[in-house]
């Protein structure tokens, strides 16, 4: 097996993977905050903060969708060593999600979840150029009054919010940073607030 796929895993599994979850976990109870996260590195262009939520989040249980941005044969083997997480062909599938925001698309192929079952739906990880807590305004639960992050389209995120309690839910991740924006936000364009 080539060695570059059995590297890029956590030095210290207990630790780092109790800090990365928690710092996933926090993000998703507090949309907009930014975050810093350490200890992974996946092949490129795959940047840390998506590598540690791979690590943390993926199991056997969980299939995994690389967009075209992030597809590789390198980063599909990387994956099932370091997680047994089965990659998937069809973005229908998948538990998780990962790419940039353009290759993501369309959202609608993913799964929202059932009136039964809200929570069988997908996670998408969105490698972004910069992450900002700026732009977009958010409200909503574990949002003291507004927070702020720039979303790369803020009319798909309030589709999304309008599915509630279906829908899919989001991390963005940059370099070492990641924040989240879970269904329950509700998004408005800066524009729209006066």
């Amino acid at each position: 097996m080539d060695q570059s796929v059995m590297t890029g895993g956590f030095s210290d599994p207990s630790i780092q993977a109790a800090w990365g979850f928690r710092a996933a976990m926090n993000a998703m109870a507090r949309p907009g905050d930014i975050l810093a996260v350490q200890g992974a590195q996946a092949p490129a262009p795959v940047s840390e903060a998506a590598a540690v939520l791979l690590l943390v989040l993926c199991d056997p249980d969980t299939p995994v969708w690389l967009a075209p941005s992030h597809d590789s044969d390198a980063l599909r083997r990387w994956v099932a060593f370091h997680t047994g997480a089965p990659v998937v062909a069809a973005r229908g599938e998948a538990a998780f999600a990962l790419g940039r925001w353009d290759s993501l698309a369309p959202l609608g192929d993913y799964r929202i979840g059932t009136a039964e079952y809200p929570d069988r739906s997908a996670t998408l990880i969105v490698e972004m150029d910069d992450l900002r807590a700026e732009g977009a305004v958010l409200t909503g639960p574990g949002i003291k009054e507004v927070a702020g992050l720039n979303l790369p389209d803020v009319a798909a995120f309030r589709a999304n919010r309008a599915l509630f309690p279906l829908g899919l839910d989001f991390f963005f991740t940059c370099g070492d940073r990641l924040a989240a924006l879970p269904r329950s936000t509700c998004v408005t364009d800066p524009a729209e607030v006066s």
